[in-house]
Parts: structure tokens; sequence; C-alpha cells
């Protein structure tokens, strides 16, 4: 449909409103449970592989080749993985890539971090990507990740999310104290070595020095076989505890943790498992660490997915180095990623001309990056025009918009990234309210025309 300018809920059949119902109880349920991007890896294998996906490693082993029809994924150090269904035409002709990030804003634990003070634990954290650090105070958090020890063993780590589990928080000063606090800018209210989580309160013995973190100690030791050293090879962090809640009288809404970009990879999962015997072969593409960059060995910078395509290449029989430049350069790509969605309590930072808005449908961002587009991938004309035409043709309910007012917008996705390969590629994905705050908020209109647009996409793209 052409670009939307009023809600879209009504026009909608009964049939809709149920596969859209349907789709956001799923949406809900991977939110709760996939709070860290190893989760989420963990996740989308389980529903790739019960989709009919094979693991790449295993088919370079074996030697077996591939053909059309054939349905492969690969995982990159349990953070990242891609996913491809074999088309018909040559990989040389190129692919239709949708691409997403799996990691969110989070509290990450160092590795030096539990100590002792006033008769309390805590745990020393560093947070994770951009957030406004007051956020994260007096919430109920949740302990995920896992701790590598020198025997080789990988203890999973979830504590928080079950009825009968602690919790966590970083605690704040009371207000009845808080006069000089109160007079520091936003920015400076909670500072980030201030973050730290309390996890203690009972010593182990009476009067003993650093009994409360000795006792913290044994508990983990007696319960995980975690002593204070495993904690150096350790990936932990606190996201907010509790699921993902529809929001609203109207429950027309959700409300949880990691809708960044999680609105994204899991509409485009689901997209890309629905895809049947392709023409051209069809790639969902789910990342690690583009909060802070896209950088590191499970980031889109890395050579991850360019291996990965050359495997395939290699497996049905065509590799050649020419052959994998030609393949990455004829690719399509949507870069998925949430975009500010209109709030009307903070109108002025908007042009309401060029923003999205809840339940108007999936976003396009021909361009993204900050001030004069420093650092944006800008998607050509000509794309977005057959986009549109995509888009139109199925009955997709979409909208072009950018990040905000041109000198407050700032942000962008892997776009820039895959365009270095030549390769046409636009950002788009949903429109977000609250972005980066512990909780955000989508419409569940936009999760379900996000799914629409991506089915699209890989189909005709």
């Amino acid at each position: 449909m052409a670009e939307e300018k009023t809600s879209i809920w009504n026009q909608y059949s009964e049939k809709e409103k149920q596969e859209l119902e349907e789709l956001n109880k799923g949406y809900r349920e991977f939110l709760s449970n996939c709070k860290t991007e190893r989760e989420s890896v963990t996740e989308a294998v389980r529903q790739a592989e019960a989709a009919g996906y094979r693991n790449l490693a295993d088919i370079v082993k074996s030697g077996e080749t591939l053909a059309a029809g054939d349905k492969v994924y690969a995982v990159n150090m349990k953070k990242a993985v891609v996913m491809f269904n074999i088309g018909e035409e040559p990989l040389e002709q190129g692919m239709n890539i949708l691409g997403a990030h799996i990691d969110t804003c989070r509290l990450d634990v160092k590795q030096n971090p539990l100590y002792e003070d006033g008769g309390l634990a805590y745990l020393d954290t560093h947070y994770y990507g951009g957030i406004k650090k007051y956020q994260w105070v007096t919430l109920p958090l949740a302990l995920h990740g896992v701790v590598a020890k020198k025997d080789g063993r990988v203890i999973d780590i979830c504590i928080g999310e079950a009825e009968e589990d602690p919790v966590f928080c970083v605690t704040d000063l009371l207000i009845h104290l808080s006069q000089e606090q109160m007079k520091k800018n936003a920015a400076k209210v909670i500072e980030g070595e201030n973050l730290d989580i309390l996890v203690g309160n009972y010593p182990l013995k009476k009067e003993d020095k650093e009994s409360v973190k000795d006792g913290v100690l044994k508990l983990i030791k007696d319960k995980y076989d975690i002593d204070e050293e495993d904690f150096q090879s350790a990936e932990l962090a606190l996201v907010p505890a509790g699921k993902a809640r529809e929001l609203g009288f109207d429950r027309s809404m959700i409300l949880a943790y990691g809708q960044d970009d999680r609105v994204c990879s899991y509409t485009s999962l689901v997209a890309m498992l629905a895809t049947g015997h392709m023409k051209r072969t069809a790639c969902c593409l789910l990342v690690d660490k583009e909060e802070i960059g896209s950088v590191g060995a499970t980031g889109m910078q890395s050579h991850f997915f360019e291996n990965a395509v050359a495997e395939v290449l290699n497996a049905c029989g065509a590799y050649t180095d020419l052959t994998l430049r030609r393949t990455l350069a004829n690719c399509k790509m949507l870069s998925s990623d949430v975009s500010s969605a209109y709030d009307a309590l903070y109108a002025s930072a908007y042009d309401k001309k060029n923003v999205s808005y809840l339940g108007r449908g999936m976003v396009f961002n021909k361009f993204t990056g900050a001030r004069g587009k420093s650092g944006s991938n800008d998607a050509n004309a000509e794309y977005l025009a057959e986009l549109r035409r995509i888009m139109d043709g199925n009955d997709v309910h979409y909208q072009l918009a950018e990040l905000g007012k041109v000198d407050l917008g700032g942000g962008g996705t892997i776009a820039y990234i895959m365009s270095l390969y030549g390769m046409q590629v636009i950002d788009s994905g949903v429109g977000v309210m609250s972005m980066h705050a512990p909780w955000e908020v989508t419409s569940k209109v936009d999760v379900y025309e996000a799914r629409k647009a991506y089915t699209a996409f890989l189909n005709e793209a």
C-alpha cells in the first residue's frame, strides 16, 4: 500500500487480525526467552532445524554438495547466525538478504566484579550500548549469560526470570538527600561507575570481614560450581527481569526489553523460515555488536558472512574469488533496525512529516546517519522505487521516515557495512518508542506489517 497517513488497524479482516495476534504472541515469547545474543542464536537454530535447515559446518566436513532447495545455517561463536535457502538461479546473480542485529543495551558484569562495602555485596558492571544511565536504577534485573571454566565446561546462567527466583537492582539516592544530585544534568545524575548491582546482605559468619561477599561466593559455588576467579572468563549481563507484555487497555502495543532490534530479527526469522522453493537464494543474517559499532569477531565488520557465502558457493561447486565478489555485489538487502516512532510528549524532537508513527506499518529510512547524513548508507532512488512496487503489490503498509529532526537525529544499521560490497541496501524496520530504554514500545500492527514486508521482499526482489 502507499505510505500510510493513519492507523491501519481497522483495515484488517478478521482473519488478518487473528494472524496478527498469533505472530505477536510468538514475538512476545521470543522477547521473554531470548534476552542475550547467545539465547537468540540458540532459539533461531532450534527453529531453523525444525524447518529443515542443516548446519553448514556438517556439509563442509562431509564434502556434500548443495543444490536448489537445500537449506543451511552457520553460527559464529554462538552470537551470530546466517541462514540460506538455495534458489534455482546461480548464486552469482545475487541473493535477497534480510539483516538485523540481536545484541541489546544492558549492564555487563566486569571481570573482577564482586566486592563488599557497608555490609552489602555488589557486582561491578560496565554498561553496553547507548543508554540513559538513570533509567537503569531501582529496576528488578535478571542475570543472564555464561561462565566458562578452565576445564572446558560452560555453565549457563539465568537468574531472575522464574517466579521463585531472586532479582537484582541498582540502588538510587533517596530523595531526602538528593539536593546536590538533582542539580546534575541527566548524563551525570547516575555515573557509569555507580551502576553496580546489589546482590547480597547475609553474612556468612558473624563479624568477619567481607563475610557478605563470602556468603555470596559460597552460594554460587554450592549451586553452580563457580569460583570467584571464574568471573574472569564469564560473559554475564544484567537485563530487565520479566516477560514481554501487551500494552494499553486495547492491547494494541507491546512493552518489552530488547525490542531494538529483536522486533526486526524475529520477524526476519519468521519470514525466512516460511520460504519455500526459491527462484533466487534467500538469506537471513542475525549479527552481534551493532550497538557498539558492529566491531569484533561477531559483529558485521567481521568476515563471518563473507566466509559463509564462500563456503556455500564452494558446496555448490561455484567458488572463485571473482564469483564471490559478483555474488555479494548482486545482492539486494533490507538492513533492518528500529526507527524512532513519534511520541507526542516529545513532539519538538521530530519532523512530523518525516517520522514514523506507531500503527502505520513498517518503516523505510532512505538514509540515517547524523546531522549531514554522516555515517549513513543513502539508498538509491531506483532501489526504493523497486521496493515500493513490491510492497504495494503485496498490500504491505509502510512508511518513509527519518530518525528525528536534522540536527538532533542520529543512528544507523549495518547497511553501510554491507554497501561496501556494492549491493543494493536500505535501512528499514519498525518504529519504536522509548528506544534504548529498559522497556521499549512497539505496535502489533507494525510487527505484522514488517513480517509481511520481509516475506514479500524475499520472494520478489
